[in-house]
This record gives C-alpha cells, structure tokens and sequence, in this order.
C-alpha cells in the first residue's frame, strides 16, 4: 500500500484544541492550525522529516508508527532508496524493525512512511517540519558547525508557500532559534504564516526507539502569542495521553534544556571517574563507593560507573559548544567548570594507556593486545568519539600489536582506523594476547567464561574499563584482573 493510499488516522482528542472543548486563544496572525482546512482539524497533520541519520530516521519511523502520514528527506539518494527498501545505515535495536513495518517501498507495510530527495515534495507534502541534521564540533574550535541545519532552512524556506510549522530537533547554540524564525521568516513566501519551534531531543542511544515512542518528557520552545504549541499537542497526543510530562517553555530555553542536561550528565560521569583517581591513590574502592552515595536520592545511582569515560557524537562536542557560547554570551566563567569536566574525561583514556603498559611490564613495543569493544557504548555501531577505539589506536600507535572486537561496530571502526587488526570473535581477537583490555560494556562479554578464554591468551590479564566484569570470578580462572578505581587485590 502506498502512503497516499492510506487514510490519515484521527488523532485523540487533546482538549484545548480546535473544534473541541475549551479556551482557544485568538492568533494575531495566520498559522500553520489556521491554514488547515476544516476537515484537517480532525486528522493528524502531514510530517515531514529533513536529515535521516540516527536522530531523523528514528523520528521518521516513530512517527509512523505513531499513525501519521511522514516523508523523509535527505541530500544523499544511497541512504533514501536503502530507507526506502526498510534498511537502516546504522545500528539501533528496533529501529529497522520499525522501519520495515511503516517505509512504502517494503511489502505489507502501512506505506504511511517515504523518503525523497526532492525540497519541493517536503514543502508540498507537509504541515509539521522536523529539521533533525547533525551540529558537528567546529573544525579546530569548540563551538558548534550550524552549517547544516542553516542549510536546511534555506533549501525549505523559500518553497514555503503556504502556513506551516518548521520544528528544530538539532542541538544548536541557545540563540539560534530566534535567528533561523528571522530566516524563515526572510525567505519564505507564506512569511509570518511560518512558524519555529524547538522541540530537542533526548534520546539514548540503544533505546531511541523507545525513548521516541515513549519519552520520559516532551519539551516545546514556542513563540508567544503563536499556535504552534497546539499542533505539536496533536503530533505528541499519543505520549501525552500514556502520561509523558509535556513542558512548553520560550525557544531559548528549549535550546538550553538539551545543553544543561548532557552538560549535567557529562559532569556526573566524570565526578564518580575522579573519584576513582582518589581510590586508586588511597586503595579505596571506587564501585562500593558509587554505591553507598547512589543511595542518596538527591545523588541517584545512574551515571556513577567508573570507567575510561563518555563519547559519541553528543556529550563531548555538545560541552564544548555550551563552553563557546557561554563565552559567545559573555557569561564563560559561568561554564568553565566544564573544562575540568572535559579534562577528567579524556585524562581516563590516558591512564588506560598507562594501566596496559604497566600490565605488560612497562613497555608497550611489540606486545599483543586483545581489545573487547570499539563502539562507545553497547547496543550501538557508533564509533564517534570513542574511547575504546581511542584507546586502541594510542596503543596501536606507540607498537603494539592490537586486535579489537565488538558485536556491532567493527566496520565502523575498520573505516576510522584501517590498521588496527579486527576479528570476528572474541576469543580470535584475545588470541595469544599479553593483556585483554575490556573497554565496551556488551553483555556477550559480561557472559564470557573466563576459564575458556584463558586458554587462547598467552597472558591471563584483564584490564576492566568499565568496571562491570566480576572480579572474583576472573581471579578464580586465574586471571590477573584490574579495573579503575578499584583495589588490585
């Protein structure tokens, strides 16, 4: 079935909203709710996506499943006609599942899900705008490339030709949401019937499916006086009604939201890692430590494993582009704090470096090494970041003979880092090793015998990076275990 075939779902009703009961304020100018016609104010509006990476192609297919008419679109046509075919460029545990079940081009789907290359189709087709593209770190700077997401509004801007709502999802500099309305608003020939609004994202990745489909909170920045906050109440009225908190603030602090709380994260992680620096000096144990606090609820226990820190392609660029703004804003002493933050962070890959060359006896050159993990963290293929691969490349780098595994992201990882060697297994990649370093929590490795492993190595040492192996049971196969932060005995 094709999308255009199937018949748009109703949306529950939400009160407050157009041809029910309740208070409607007055707009002082025409919206994208206004544009619709009568009937429309019944259905679900048409959504479409702009950038199908890992944030877009997730909110593409949610919303699909969510019952809404989505078209896609991204610039690369291999990654549109692969989504088209319900497969997905990367991993994420349900999400082609979901995919297939919606995207037009698979057999038996709802056909409610398609994806283009074309700006006129997007700007034709939909009334709810998603712009999801990527916010690198800035060549050489700490601040954020908006190169993308101001690419996207310029390329839909000008075929705006009737009311319509443009929803960011990117994270962006606090700001920036009040110069790209400016821009909408320059460009597109329906001029004050476009409306902005930030609506950020927070989804972890391995459970982005879910975090979609159910999120722990929904957050609006809006525009005073504007309608926008009634249209996103239909497109999140499943959520709403299934208990997701729905918190409509300004546009500057939506921005703000998504920055504070990976700023908030980032500081958390990296508080219990310097904690382990201080246990590995006074022989304390950094887990029983993270433990007894964890049961402070003002503390809580998530965020508190000790390791060799956070990457990806969110926490660390995202800190350093909060750091620039503040500067940008004049308030930088407000965040320099996060300079320590960042510091600590990649001060643990360092001192895995040094843990493996202590391990090995003090020298690094010509040993073998057995490396368990190259995403940054389980249930994902993403390498960006990564301070297991990270690690594993410095080791690569000063001799050793380094061999690395993971479940999912080794071809990610052969294309940043072609000269490490890869194996296909776990135990081909600890095979005559001096030293296993565990640097990627995947469960397969928590559920590794210890025992059979040790007879492929030549060394029965582990290195624990993320503190999440059984000490006792290692030690029990003979194996000579450390993890940071933790005594060696």
């Amino acid at each position: 079935m094709t999308a255009s075939a199937t018949p748009s779902p109703e949306v529950p009703e939400v009160p407050g909203l157009p041809g029910e009961s309740g208070v409607v304020p007055t707009p002082s100018a025409p919206s994208a709710i206004d544009a619709l016609p009568d009937e429309a104010t019944r259905v679900a509006p048409r959504i479409t996506v702009i950038g199908t990476g890992y944030l877009g192609a997730t909110h593409a297919a949610a919303m699909a499943e969510l019952g809404f008419e989505v078209l896609g679109l991204d610039v690369v046509p291999e990654k549109v006609e692969l989504l088209s075919r319900g497969r997905v460029p990367m991993y994420e545990p349900g999400l082609e599942e979901l995919l297939r079940r919606h995207a037009a081009g698979v057999e038996g789907s709802t056909g409610r899900l398609r994806f283009t290359t074309s700006w006129r189709e997007v700007a034709d087709f939909g009334d709810v705008h998603f712009v999801c593209v990527n916010t690198p770190q800035r060549h050489g700077e700490y601040a954020c490339d908006m190169s993308y997401v101001d690419a996207a509004i310029d390329s839909l801007a000008p075929l705006l030709e009737r009311p319509a709502l443009v929803v960011g999802k990117s994270t962006v500099p606090v700001g920036s949401a009040a110069r790209l309305a400016d821009r909408l608003r320059e460009l597109a020939p329906a001029g004050p019937g476009v409306e902005l609004a930030w609506n950020p994202e927070f989804l972890r990745e391995g459970f982005a499916v879910e975090d979609t489909l159910h999120p722990d909170r929904v957050v609006i920045g809006v525009e005073p006086g504007g309608r926008a906050e009634e249209l996103l109440r239909r497109v999140y009225a499943t959520p709403i009604a299934e208990g997701s908190p729905f918190v409509v603030t300004d546009r500057p602090t939506a921005e703000l939201v998504k920055t504070a709380a990976n700023a908030f994260l980032a500081t958390k992680i990296s508080f219990i890692n310097a904690m382990a620096e201080v246990c590995e000096a006074a022989d304390g144990d950094v887990v029983r430590l993270a433990e007894a606090i964890g049961h402070d609820d003002r503390i809580g226990a998530k965020f508190l494993r000790a390791g060799i820190g956070f990457g990806g392609g969110c926490l660390p660029k995202d800190i350093r582009a909060f750091m620039a703004r503040a500067g940008e804003l004049g308030v930088d002493q407000a965040l320099t704090f996060l300079r320590e933050v960042d510091s600590v962070n990649m001060r643990r890959r360092a001192h895995m470096v040094e843990l493996t060359r202590q391990a090995v006896g003090g020298s690094i050159l010509g040993t073998r090494i057995g490396v368990l993990g190259a995403a940054f963290k389980p249930d994902s293929d993403d390498v960006r970041d990564s301070p297991a691969l990270n690690i594993a490349g410095q080791l690569h780098l000063q001799g050793a003979q380094v061999t690395v595994h993971d479940p999912k992201a080794t071809e990610n990882a052969r294309r940043l880092f072609p000269t490490l060697t890869y194996a296909g297994s776990a135990e081909e990649a600890v095979r005559g090793a001096d030293v296993v370093l565990h640097l990627t929590e995947w469960r397969e490795y928590r559920e590794l015998d210890p025992a059979a492993l040790g007879e492929a190595v030549a060394h029965r040492r582990m290195l624990d990076g993320r503190n999440t192996l059984d000490p006792e049971v290692w030690r029990k196969a003979g194996w000579t275990y450390r993890a940071l932060g933790r005594p060696t005995v």
